[in-house]
């Protein structure tokens, strides 16, 4: 069984610091780590070792884009601890996973969960040859009522089962050879059953929650409930207690064409009844293994022919086009960019529109949403079929 050193943690702590501070250098709270950031780690470094390692207070507030959310940002110390935990087990854990499992893992974010479910469409259509439907289903206020002991019992499942298998095919070892399990269920403990709640510093004012449904607040979460949006590890686990629908669905109600984002979740079919028919043992099962409950309201079952929206993107046959929701959000935003001042920034900005508008049937689109942008033209130039925009040399 394989122990953890000092030194070895010490070395695994520097490397989730720097993958902790990603894209943070110039924050404030970083800089005040980093101003003393080796006796720091090593102070961190003892209270993991000795057990002793307690989260700090977390900083709790709004944001209103894309829609009203409430926000937990863990303290920098504990963001480390974070990924500490994450690059200890998630190959571990992202291993029960189903392929079909988008959410939060390398190389399987939204792109490809849109390419998978146009796949299964494919499929079951016989590439649009015969009628099919797409039953699509969410969980209300998932993260808020996600039961934090059920989790760590799911969670704690896994690692264990995992300790006792091969790393993979070709690979010698056991994951207990490389992992300290004693310290990793440690952690495991830790984190998933912190209430972030508690002592949690509010920025802003109450005004900033009047408007969000109390089913989407960790405040009115039932007790024992509840993941911080925000951590790193909360899109983990998210995906980890999710996992038991995902294996009762594929191996239970022998569900082929199916996926899953975070809690929106489709299943493909050319049956409508039988669409119908797995409604009832899906909340059911919710209900009873995991206290969730369907968002009834934003259950649909959806001829192919007429368009799904998915992930942002409304999929059609043999094509691809941007959600309204999507584009009605975008649109407000490029109406703001004369605002910009900076050359840089501004170009940055387009060029992120430009970027996702590229994976869609969007040339029209492009040209009614950027040609007309006069403005621009004083600072650069768009590439032929305003694929990209270009700052001019004196600019840069």
């Amino acid at each position: 069984m394989y122990r953890l050193t000092r030194e070895q943690l010490l070395l695994d702590l520097h490397n989730a610091y720097y993958d902790a501070r990603w894209h943070k250098r110039s924050k404030p709270y970083q800089q005040r780590f980093e101003r003393d950031a080796e006796r720091n780690l090593e102070t961190l470094c003892d209270e993991l070792l000795l057990h002793n390692y307690q989260p700090q207070p977390s900083t709790c507030f709004v944001i209103t884009d894309p829609k009203k959310r409430e926000v937990f940002a863990a303290q920098f110390r504990d963001r480390i601890v974070h990924h500490l935990y994450y690059n200890y087990v998630h190959e571990m854990l992202e291993r029960t996973f189903i392929r079909d499992s988008y959410s939060c893992i390398k190389r399987r974010g939204t792109h490809d969960g849109i390419a998978r479910l146009e796949r299964h469409i494919c499929r079951e259509s016989q590439n649009y040859q015969e009628r099919c439907y797409v039953m699509k289903m969410d969980i209300q206020g998932y993260f808020m009522h996600i039961d934090r002991q059920r989790l760590l019992d799911i969670t704690l499942r896994q690692l264990r089962l995992m300790a006792t298998h091969k790393v993979g095919k070709g690979m010698a070892g056991r994951w207990h050879d490389y992992v300290d399990m004693e310290f990793v269920e440690y952690l495991t403990e830790v984190i998933v059953l912190l209430n972030p709640t508690e002592e949690c510093h509010r920025r802003g004012t109450l005004l900033d929650w009047q408007g969000l449904p109390h089913n989407k607040s960790l405040f009115h979460s039932p007790k024992g409930c509840g993941l911080p949006i925000g951590n790193l590890t909360s899109q983990l686990f998210s995906n980890v207690y999710m996992n038991e629908l995902d294996q009762y669905v594929k191996r239970t109600l022998h569900c082929k064409h199916y996926g899953r984002y975070v809690d929106d979740f489709f299943i493909v079919s050319a049956d409508k009844a039988w669409l119908t028919s797995l409604q009832q043992p899906i909340k059911t099962f919710l209900k009873e293994h995991l206290g969730l409950e369907l968002n009834t309201g934003k259950t649909r079952i959806c001829d192919v022919r007429h368009g799904i929206d998915f992930l942002g993107t409304c999929l059609k046959p043999h094509r691809r086009y941007v959600s309204n929701n999507t584009l009605g959000r975008m649109k407000p935003k490029i109406i703001r960019l004369p605002q910009i001042n900076v050359h840089e920034k501004m170009r940055c900005t387009l060029n992120s529109y430009l970027g996702l508008l590229s994976h869609y049937k969007s040339y029209h689109l492009r040209q009614t949403l950027f040609r007309n942008l006069s403005f621009v033209y004083h600072y650069g130039y768009y590439h032929k079929g305003i694929t990209k925009f270009v700052l001019y040399p004196f600019f840069t």
